[in-house]
């Protein structure tokens, strides 16, 4: 899409914005001009989108679920204005693969490190993905918290109710020193757990619950048993289930 239609939306978006929900935008001064960018921020409702966007001084892109919106021409439209499909629950080789290429190319794109909306407001613990994604294009992350909007329009919603909307812009993080210290999953949990932790800060609310060492021993061991019985269940010629799970979807 052109950068004067992009624009021109924006200001369409700021102007309801502000007068129908108080929207404002503290830390706009952070964003770096140029170069590229994975901007990581909280996700509690479906109108994250449009304001995030309005909020920020560059053209980006986002990052989301391929079964969001069903219909082809919604579809169509949405990629058309920046949105990048992601298939949920396994690795989407297509889909990161535009990501990492239009970073590399000194484009910014916008992730939900939670995978899906928080049905409460209060952060979840971040998916992989995102560690992934920095470390193969080695971006500064640019962590970003959004008040307001789960009391807009709350997950299951239909229509928006009218309520003050603030975004919150940090500074970038870097992970060049972290990348030489870790590898693989160690690199990528780190990177998931210090944005969410910086995108806590912004919004001076509590860090997501991760559980314990032992907490994920015996999950481990729960799906491996979950795996097990699936598997002989489909040999026996029982129906099965496995929860579908992926590095940039929560369960």
């Amino acid at each position: 899409m052109s950068g004067v239609l992009y624009g021109f939306i924006k200001i369409l978006l700021n102007g309801l914005g502000r007068l129908l929900f108080r929207f404002q935008t503290i830390g706009r001064e952070h964003v770096p001009k140029r170069g590229g960018l994975l901007i990581a921020a909280n996700h509690t409702s479906f109108l994250d989108i449009p304001f995030l966007a309005s909020a920020l001084p560059r053209q980006v892109s986002f990052l989301g679920r391929h079964d969001l919106f069903p219909s082809p021409v919604i579809n169509g439209l949405l990629q058309w204005l920046g949105w990048i499909p992601l298939r949920h629950g396994r690795w989407d080789r297509v889909g990161v693969d535009k990501v990492l290429n239009l970073i590399r190319s000194g484009k910014a794109v916008v992730i939900y490190p939670e995978g899906t909306r928080s049905r409460d407001g209060r952060l979840q613990p971040g998916r992989l993905g995102i560690g992934v994604i920095v470390a193969r294009t080695g971006c500064p992350v640019l962590p970003v918290y959004i008040r307001g909007t789960q009391r807009v329009l709350p997950v299951d919603a239909s229509w928006p109710r009218l309520h003050p909307v603030q975004v919150v812009i940090g500074t970038p993080v870097e992970f060049s020193a972290a990348a030489k210290q870790y590898s693989g999953k160690e690199f990528y949990q780190y990177v998931s757990r210090a944005v969410m932790a910086r995108i806590a800060e912004l919004g001076h609310v509590a860090q997501p619950t991760y559980p314990s060492d032992s907490s994920q021993r015996a999950d481990r061991s729960q799906r491996a048993d979950r795996s097990q019985r699936a598997d002989r269940s489909q040999r026996a010629g029982k129906p099965g289930h496995r929860p579908a799970t992926g590095p940039f979807n929560a369960e």
